[in-house]
């Protein structure tokens, strides 16, 4: 895979970010959820690997194309679950902040697109604190359709004075979020706290990658020096 240097990259007017394991970790505690879920509803849970490759739509997508009708059931059990477990705590990578402090000081718009249900979504970003960071959290079921659909980009950017495009990082973790990227027209960035199987970043790699949020971090830095 060719990765384009960085002068063919624009410096940002905004940046959306993913949020379950791009901002916060949470890959551990969506699996076990969803295995409940799958459990309760007679299916066989799934292994790290498949889940990684399954994973991408949001849980209303994904339950809909799996139990039909039944889907709210499944997916009560799913958030049921997760909410118990980040009651608690909600837990952030510990390098994520910077990134957000350098981007605000430098006035950079920023905001959320994510396929976790919106109100849950927003509860998240309030009791990180991170919600000060942004000026729209978009979860699934607030835009027309769901990532990797572009609609929840441009809801994230109504009333910044910015459209989508090359000026506009998205970055996340998984190939859902490259694919929404390239959908929007905006610059794919991948941190890869989870990295999906290459195979499926192959149609719609990302324009840079990044092993951890302190090097992405040090990327953002050359574009304000």
């Amino acid at each position: 895979m060719t990765i384009p240097e960085q002068n063919t990259i624009s410096k940002p007017r905004a940046v959306i970010f993913d949020w379950d394991d791009t901002i916060i970790d949470s890959w551990g505690p969506s699996l076990k959820s969803l295995n409940t879920a799958l459990v309760a509803m007679g299916e066989k849970p799934w292994s790290d690997d498949e889940a990684r490759r399954r994973a991408g739509p949001s849980a209303r997508d994904l339950f809909r194309q799996l139990f039909g009708d039944r889907w709210q059931e499944a997916d009560k059990i799913f958030f049921d679950a997760l909410r118990a477990m980040f009651q608690e705590h909600i837990p952030v990578f510990p390098d994520v902040e910077p990134v957000l402090k350098i981007l605000a000081e430098h006035k950079v718009y920023m905001a959320v697109v994510s396929n976790k249900r919106g109100p849950l979504l927003r509860t998240e970003a309030k009791d990180t604190g991170f919600d000060r960071y942004f000026g729209k959290v978009v979860g699934a079921g607030d835009a027309a359709a769901d990532k990797p659909d572009p609609a929840p980009v441009h809801m994230a950017l109504e009333g910044s004075g910015i459209s989508a495009g090359q000026h506009v990082w998205f970055v996340g973790d998984s190939h859902t979020d490259m694919l929404c990227a390239a959908n929007s027209g905006c610059t794919a960035l991948l941190v890869e706290t989870k990295p999906p199987p290459e195979e499926m970043l192959a149609k719609h790699p990302p324009m840079r990658r990044f092993k951890k949020h302190s090097d992405l971090m040090e990327f953002i830095r050359t574009f304000f020096i």
